[in-house]
């Protein structure tokens, strides 16, 4: 009896260990929950309604996904360029921050181009326009420090002054002739040309100083001032040419020093066709009369000949050399 009752306490425990499990229907509708989270109690028993699990990162492969959070954008300054130029001027005057200055050096920059083409445009040709922009630089960086908003200018106005006198005083620590004189030079220059537009034809010395009321010691000074001799340089363009090269003075420049092949040529072929029939004594007489521009008695005295003699000779000489050269004439005449 004992027996037969353990048998049948012990197989439904067996078969409930056998038996597979059902699947339940409420762990596919609850949200996953990994191994680290505590079980929570059943809350059918207790009759309060069970509280929303919090939502943990899904595991997949071995990674967890993690919401992305973006980062705050950063603020971009505004440039210099964007601010208001009365605005750069206020903060650089309270400042004198090298940047703003650098930046109103970029932008007012073309105004000494300007400037400088201006001021060149009345100078001669050797004048190089980029000496008077780098002069002009010098100006602009004195107009940027010392502009002053309350003075109610405009900085543009102002920095054109400015760069102007910077070129103008560069020209005149250039210039070798004094101040006064040159402008003593054009106060005689305009005149004369007032004179010719309403004559048409260029004053003298005398009505030019008339016209000016200029008499006496003071007349002097201003002549002497007015023909000041100037410098011209020889690398100055002279005349366009039909190649690439231009012409310069220096190649154009007459050097008297140098003798022409040419006539250096002709020469000596008249004077060997003129001496070619005189004796060693008549070609002395005739050396030092005309080249050596010696007088008859001093060629008598050298040659150990009477003055007389010596003058004969002269004139034997000058008809012969006559009678050839028409000679040569009359066959160059047939040819």
């Amino acid at each position: 009896m004992l027996a037969s009752r353990r048998r049948k306490v012990k197989e439904p425990t067996v078969k409930a260990h056998l038996a597979p499990q059902a699947p339940s229907t409420t762990s596919d509708r609850s949200p996953a929950v990994s191994a680290d989270q505590p079980a929570t109690k059943s809350s059918s028993r207790s009759g309060k309604v069970a509280k929303p699990a919090p939502k943990l990162a899904v595991r997949t492969h071995g990674s967890s996904i993690k919401p992305s959070v973006k980062a705050p954008a950063k603020v971009k300054a505004p440039s210099l360029a964007d601010r208001p130029v009365m605005e750069l001027w206020v903060e650089y005057q309270q400042t004198h921050s090298d940047e703003i200055r650098n930046y109103f050096w970029q932008k007012y920059f073309p105004l000494v181009r300007y400037v400088a083409e201006k001021v060149y445009a009345r100078l001669p040709a050797e004048v190089d326009v980029g000496d008077l922009v780098s002069s002009g630089q010098f100006g602009l960086a004195d107009a940027i420090n010392a502009f002053d908003l309350s003075k109610g200018v405009k900085f543009e106005t102002y920095c054109v002054n400015r760069i102007r006198g910077a070129i103008l005083d560069e020209l005149r620590a250039m210039d070798w002739v004094p101040r006064l004189v040159r402008s003593r030079t054009a106060k005689l220059q305009n005149a004369s040309e007032r004179n010719f537009v309403e004559t048409g034809r260029r004053p003298s010395n005398d009505e030019l100083m008339s016209l000016l009321g200029i008499e006496g010691d003071e007349r002097g000074k201003l002549e002497k001032d007015g023909s000041a001799i100037g410098i011209v340089s020889l690398n100055r363009k002279c005349f366009s040419s039909d190649g690439s090269k231009e012409v310069t003075e220096i190649d154009v420049l007459r050097d008297d020093s140098q003798t022409d092949p040419l006539e250096d040529t002709q020469r000596r072929d008249i004077k060997d066709l003129i001496t070619r029939g005189l004796s060693r004594a008549e070609r002395l007489i005739v050396t030092l009369y005309y080249y050596e521009e010696m007088t008859m008695k001093e060629i008598g005295s050298t040659l150990d000949l009477s003055e007389s003699r010596v003058s004969q000779m002269h004139s034997g000489i000058l008809a012969r050399l006559k009678a050839q050269m028409h000679h040569k004439a009359r066959e160059l005449q047939q040819q």
